[in-house]
């Protein structure tokens, strides 16, 4: 059975990452897709395992190249997708799971329309600023953006697949587990098997 894309998507704060590395402890057979970023790298990221930073000028060459499957500019960085591991991933009966901003997601649904959308929210959106608050690692002008873009981000919610409140990373954990079963047993999924059974009942 092919593997399936999940695209995990939400404000920053919502806890995306720790959310999609608690899956990966969860369940087998689950492959992280590593987005490419301008960004600096933050205090206990690694390179090629929580993106691969790359300078503004070899994004644009990424973009030129075609090698994303999308991307897109979000407070002053380009975040992007690379193609190819998730394609082999898939191919092999991999799921893919990864975390994108909502533009990049919805490029993402208009290319792949058998990808899941899945939008991760806080349990409030005053949880969502202390959240960031806490985090003490931007300005109060750059705060203002990511809380404003967080709004818009909630207005876009609603193209997608499924919603998950992140209340508590186990609950939710479990919630996105249940989401990937539930796609593995869509019938368009598993409709080989009716017809093969089928195929069993015709007389030779």
């Amino acid at each position: 059975m092919k593997g399936k894309l999940i695209v995990v998507s939400g404000p920053s704060g919502v806890g995306k990452n720790t959310l999609l590395n608690r899956v990966m402890e969860l369940r087998g057979n689950v492959q992280y897709s590593v987005s490419a970023t301008s960004r600096p790298m933050r205090p206990g990221e690694i390179d090629g395992k929580s993106y691969y930073f790359v300078s503004r000028e070899q994004f644009e060459d990424l973009i030129r190249d075609d090698a994303l499957l999308e991307y897109a500019e979000y407070v002053g960085n380009y975040y992007g997708t690379p193609i190819k591991p998730i394609l082999e991933a898939t191919q092999n009966g991999v799921d893919v799971v990864m975390d994108v901003e909502v533009v990049g997601a919805l490029k993402i649904k208009k290319r792949i329309p058998d990808a899941v959308l899945v939008f991760i929210l806080a349990p409030s959106f005053t949880v969502l600023k202390k959240r960031l608050e806490g985090r003490g690692d931007v300005s109060k002008e750059l705060m203002e953006q990511r809380l404003e873009r967080a709004k818009w981000e909630y207005s876009q919610a609603e193209h997608y697949d499924y919603l998950i409140v992140n209340d508590g990373l186990d609950k939710a954990a479990e919630e996105l587990m249940s989401v990937m079963q539930a796609e593995k047993c869509k019938t368009m999924e598993r409709i080989h098997l009716i017809k093969e059974e089928n195929e069993c009942f015709i007389p030779q």
